[in-house]
């Protein structure tokens, strides 16, 4: 090791590149890389998302249609027979809460769940939900089941 092939540590040094704009001997001088003339080469530019240099924006050429209710709730739909899977595989027994349709990866924790009414249930269990369908309501009760509205 000597004097000329002594290096700083790696990383410990930091290479701002060349400066802008501080006359023509730097090399960035004059326009300072910019080029000339146009909205990039001033200062304070910032390009809108979606612009597309003037020409009409493809958001604003598509024609809108429809209608967006802010105001929807979306639910996470559990089945009957789902239920009846989970009372077969010994996963649930008496009782099905929404805390354990989390815990299964039925639903996530700000869901709102809704059973609904495809398929059969054999045994009873009391069912704990936002929402029910009627006829997921009608086959819980039919089966000896307690539906309860949360």
């Amino acid at each position: 090791m000597s004097l000329e092939n002594l290096t700083p540590a790696s990383g410990s040094t930091k290479s701002a590149g060349k400066r802008l704009g501080r006359g023509q001997a730097s090399g960035k001088g004059g326009t300072a890389a910019r080029g000339h003339n146009g909205q990039k080469s001033r200062s304070g530019y910032s390009r809108k998302i979606g612009f597309e240099g003037g020409q009409m924006p493809l958001q604003r050429r598509v024609p809108k249609f429809g209608f967006k209710n802010i105001n929807r709730k979306e639910y996470r739909a559990v089945n009957i027979d789902t239920v009846q899977d989970l009372l077969t595989d010994k996963k649930v027994l008496k009782e099905l809460t929404i805390e354990l349709l989390i815990e299964l990866r039925l639903a996530h924790p700000n869901d709102l769940v809704k059973i609904l009414g495809r398929g059969k249930l054999d045994s009873p269990i009391k069912v704990t939900a936002h929402k029910f369908s009627a006829s997921a309501k009608a086959a819980i009760e039919a089966a000896g089941g307690e539906a309860v509205t949360v």
